[in-house]
């Protein structure tokens, strides 16, 4: 970093009309956190002291989105699609309280990395601009940065305004571009729309900062890290995209993936050392893997929704699935076992407890070193409220149980297969509730009889 305060504008009044959608291009997801979310967090990342966000018209929920992953985040309204270059203007007034380097971003590009965020502000150590491009494999269609001898960015050109000489270059424009504040404004307010869509485009800026004596450098940052967004295809190869970082990092941090392209991760999982992913993994928002734990296959975890934040927590060592769902609010601890068919939300499942195969775990607490046997209902709804149901540690849950929360299983207690239970259960105790067992002989052969001759 260049050790100057560093505000960072982004752009995201787009409406984006090619992706179909009532909902504004920047609120799309990529691995379970919007692109512009996505864009806010590597700026912050790359050290940004302040970051403003240049919205359109009614977009509320782009305004709300910008706070919710940057609170102190000034937000500023372009009335009109106008360009770039009038995009940024809307931020006139955070631009002029600015005494350092700003960075100009686009809000739906969310694999740009605070890693290139930050050469654009070091590139501004020895120019008034910096320009940051990429080495294109294909630079068909892509503006071109144009260097004199010394490297400095002398213009930018789109390609189907560029010679047969100038397309031969591969340093391609990605528009993402740095300013000093000292001459950014005055710079700005040069750039003129005398053009075939009467649009302000702020690429103009490295002329004019040319004509007054404003050096531009130019800043290279991966390919892979400039895809913008506008369709449906696009995004999911920012998906595709993300996955593949996300998996190399798991693997590089000590986590097996059986089979990685199968694996599906969130922006924010977090694997511990020795893990083991098996195939068919998808990872949700807020989810944590201590150390050593085994998550089989087909299984979904994630930590957060819109009702509940609490997060979702596997304690080493534990094992989950195959075929299991944990959802918000799952604290499974360690050694513990969730096995085939199980769910669990918002429920502590303490050290070495089982619940190993077709059970629903919703609302409460499982006592170290619990089993809950096959077909186990936490009844926590009454259809207005939720409501715990707590189990104490070493219990044991027969069979097809079904217990009616608010309701407590003491200590060591013993939970007879199929019982429905609505009161609380002492400690060591067996609880049962079933109906007497009856039998009348012959009663089957008689009834086939009977049918038979019917038919």
């Amino acid at each position: 970093m260049s050790g100057r305060p560093l505000l960072i504008i982004i752009l995201a009044a787009g409406k984006g009309t090619r992706m179909k959608s009532d909902r504004p291009k920047v609120l799309h997801e990529v691995a379970g956190r919007s692109l512009l979310g996505h864009v806010i967090a590597s700026a912050g990342a790359a050290g940004a002291d302040k970051i403003a966000v240049v919205v359109g018209p009614g977009m509320d929920d782009v305004r709300a989105e910008a706070i919710r992953w940057f609170p102190g985040a000034e937000v500023h309204v372009q009335p009109g699609q106008m360009g770039t270059g009038d995009a940024v203007l809307a931020a006139r007034e955070t631009i002029a309280r600015a005494s350092g380097d700003v960075i100009v971003l686009f809000g739906d590009t969310p694999l740009i990395t605070p890693e290139t965020i930050a050469a654009a502000s070091n590139g501004l150590a020895a120019a008034g601009i910096a320009v940051v491009g990429f080495q294109a494999s294909d630079p068909t269609g892509y503006g071109r940065l144009l260097q004199d001898a010394s490297g400095q960015v002398i213009a930018i050109r789109e390609h189907k305004d560029a010679s047969e000489a100038e397309r031969q270059v591969k340093l391609c424009n990605t528009g993402v571009m740095g300013f000093r504040s000292e001459t950014m404004l005055e710079i700005l307010g040069r750039i003129g729309n005398n053009n075939a869509k009467g649009e302000y485009y702020l690429t103009d800026a490295v002329e004019i900062g040319r004509s007054m004596g404003v050096a531009a450098a130019a800043v290279t940052g991966r390919e892979d890290e400039m895809l913008g967004i506008n369709d449906r295809s696009q995004l999911a190869e920012a998906e595709r995209m993300f996955q593949v970082r996300a998996r190399t990092c798991a693997m590089a941090e000590g986590a097996t993936l059986v089979a990685p392209e199968t694996v599906h991760f969130s922006f924010d999982t977090r694997l511990g050392r020795d893990v083991v992913i098996e195939p068919y993994v998808v990872f949700g928002p807020g989810v944590t893997i201590e150390d050593g734990v085994t998550v089989r296959a087909f299984s979904h975890l994630t930590g957060t929704d819109r009702k509940v934040k609490a997060g979702t927590v596997v304690r080493e060592g534990a094992e989950i699935g195959p075929y299991a769902r944990l959802r918000p609010g799952a604290e499974i601890g360690r050694g513990a076992h969730i096995g085939n068919f199980v769910e669990v939300k918002n429920v502590a499942v303490g050290a070495g407890a089982k619940a190993n195969h077709l059970s629903y775990l919703g609302d409460g607490s499982v006592g170290a070193g619990a089993n809950i046997g096959a077909g186990t209902i936490f009844c926590n709804y009454d259809g207005f409220r939720k409501h715990k149901t707590e189990i104490g540690a070493g219990a044991f849950i027969g069979s097809n149980s079904s217990l009616v929360a608010p309701v407590k299983i003491g200590e060591g207690a013993y939970i007879g297969s199929g019982s429905v239970v609505t009161k609380d259960v002492s400690e060591n105790a067996l609880a049962l509730e079933r109906s007497k067992q009856a039998e009348i002989p012959g009663w089957a052969a008689k009834f086939r009889a009977l049918m038979q001759k019917r038919s």
